[in-house]
């Protein structure tokens, strides 16, 4: 699948099937993951993963809705903001790169035929408790990772030309 491919057929999958996803290709995932640009390329990121069969009820906690726990992996990114790079103004760029990480992630799986979806509003407090996630990490976005069990909705977009603007 060449890379347009990839973007058009990722979605936000929200029913997965009963399927084991081998370890190769959360091998290639995790690759995809460490191959992901970073500011200065520090890599101030850690991802943690677990299955979720035998975790539904505390993954529930993490964020309540009932396909959540479905897919048989959940991944969590995670930003060190202490080792990202920093601008000349002070801005950090932590969360800029953990958000490229779980884009590389999330576009790996679609592209080697599995699901996923980017979630944001979770309850941060229940995902530290759950992967024991040191205070100096901010976890940034959390995905369920397996085989889509339904099909994309028409993606409405906005016209390109409303975002881009060219100067001359």
């Amino acid at each position: 699948m060449n890379f347009f491919d990839v973007i058009q057929k990722r979605y936000s999958v929200r029913d997965y099937k009963d399927k084991e996803v081998k370890q190769e290709l959360i091998d290639k995932i995790l690759t995809a993951a460490d191959l992901a640009p970073t500011a200065s390329n520090a890599q101030p990121f850690k991802i943690f993963i677990a299955k979720t069969k035998g975790n539904e009820e505390a993954l529930q906690k993490v964020y309540g809705r009932a396909w959540f726990t479905k897919a048989p992996f959940i991944l969590c990114v995670c930003g060190i903001p202490e080792k990202a790079w920093k601008r000349q103004d002070g801005k950090n760029y932590c969360e800029v790169d953990s958000t490229i990480v779980a884009d590389h992630i999330i576009l790996a799986a679609t592209a080697l035929g599995l699901g996923t979806c980017w979630i944001a509003n979770f309850n941060e407090d229940e995902i530290r408790k759950f992967f024991n996630i040191p205070r100096y990490m901010v976890p940034e976005i959390i995905t369920p990772l397996g085989y889509a069990n339904d099909s994309p909705k028409e993606k409405v977009r906005k016209d390109i030309n409303d975002l881009v603007e060219f100067k001359e």
